[in-house]
């Protein structure tokens, strides 16, 4: 199984292959050594690498997971591989902006063919009774609002998105 991740800010692409009754852990086609986690309780575990065993506690949020070993905490963030190559075909003519929780939309503050910039307030938002202003990511003209007031959506939900002026 082929992932991607990230830790502060540096991209790392790694595979897991079952051996045995472990796996065997590969860091950019290199391989690391036999891994194993068995799980104590609800988030804590021990971490068995090449042999060396350690507590380690973790909490998985989503595409998040924080992981706490050897008295550091590291933030991991998972790349769903479908995801990152389509953001990686649009990125140079698109831009999205996406939920960051689940929720609805009280009012939408643009419309198709609008030119707007960075920072421009796109939508009204709003989860657990919060709301939210969702701004524009970037200069460009609305291309397409994905959700109408008063529809909910998903966290990470592409909200609206935005083409390059003069495509």
């Amino acid at each position: 199984m082929n992932h991607s991740f990230e830790v502060d800010g540096v991209a790392y692409q790694l595979s897991l292959s079952r051996c045995q009754q472990d796996y065997r852990l590969c860091l950019s086609n290199e391989v690391i050594a036999p891994i194993a986690l068995s799980q104590q309780s609800e988030g804590c575990g021990v971490l068995t690498i090449a042999g060396e065993s350690e507590p380690v506690r973790f909490a998985i949020d989503g595409d998040v997971i924080h992981v706490h070993i050897r008295g550091r905490t590291r933030i991991l963030h998972y790349r769903d591989a479908l995801r990152t190559l389509a953001c990686a075909n649009n990125k140079q003519r698109h831009r999205m902006a996406r939920a960051p929780m689940p929720g609805l939309v009280v009012t939408t503050s643009v419309s198709p063919g609008q030119a707007v910039s960075v920072g421009t307030p796109l939508m009204i938002i709003e989860s657990m009774k919060l709301e939210t202003i969702i701004r524009s990511p970037g200069d460009g003209v609305i291309d397409r609002i994905h959700f109408n007031e008063g529809e909910s959506f998903e966290q990470d939900a592409v909200l609206v998105t935005l083409c390059e002026q003069g495509r």
